[in-house]
């Protein structure tokens, strides 16, 4: 199946039974009725599985779980938040780049493409793949929840210590399919409010994921992760 093709190898025989499932002929056919009335749907369908391309399954170390793709022209490429390199920089990213800077002192990047974290073992997952263009939440009850609800399960029942950030009540309501999520368990879930400007100050500023992940990975001997993007092309 073209869809099984792009993702990496390590996620494969763990989603296909979501891939060949009935949510997702339905979301086919929802696809394929978008395109063929001319509506524009973003990020293009070759990106669509950018994140379980860059990150596999046995490398995560962090998930970050987002809503739906920016709706813009030209913004969403396959991971939550990021944006390619000559983008303006999304309301919600530069917040996270404010929290960043207050956390652990990285100064705002002058690009906002995450691949860099993303090699790290950062999973930047949206709950939702695609998005009509200037229409958010478009896409919703299509199917795609089924299929990121098992990509979500499949990274929590690794037996290796990992952070999930939970941003927003519709990325914390998936709480419950993070096997070890409970107070004592393997895995470290940290909540907030969402990043974006309508939530940001009623709890994700000062949340401090960034510090809080590293501590916790690096306690259970799996490493840190360097937030600071680079400057040049990665």
């Amino acid at each position: 199946m073209e869809r099984a093709a792009a993702l990496h190898p390590s996620w494969r025989a763990g989603l296909q039974a979501a891939l060949d499932s009935a949510d997702m002929r339905a979301l086919d056919r929802f696809l394929a009725a978008e395109a063929a009335a001319g509506v524009r749907v973003y990020p293009l369908a070759a990106d669509r599985f950018r994140a379980l391309e860059l990150t596999a399954r046995d490398a995560v170390r962090v998930v970050i779980l987002g809503q739906d793709p920016y709706h813009g022209a030209g913004q969403a490429h396959g991971l939550s938040f990021s944006v390619q390199r000559g983008t303006r920089i999304p309301p919600s990213l530069t917040n996270i780049f404010k929290e960043l800077e207050a956390d652990l002192g990285i100064p705002r990047a002058a690009h906002g493409l995450l691949d860099a974290w993303a090699r790290q073992g950062v999973l930047l997952l949206n709950a939702v793949l695609s998005v009509r263009e200037a229409a958010p939440a478009s896409h919703r009850g299509q199917g795609w929840e089924r299929f990121t609800d098992a990509v979500i399960a499949l990274a929590a029942a690794r037996e290796e210590p990992t952070v999930f950030l939970l941003w927003g009540a519709q990325a914390q309501a998936k709480a419950a399919l993070i096997d070890g999520a409970a107070p004592g368990g393997r895995h470290l879930v940290l909540r907030s409010a969402h990043p974006s400007p309508l939530s940001a100050r009623t709890g994700f500023f000062g949340s401090r994921p960034f510090s809080r992940a590293n501590a916790f990975l690096a306690q259970h001997g799996r490493g840190t992760i360097d937030w600071a993007l680079p400057k040049s092309s990665v």
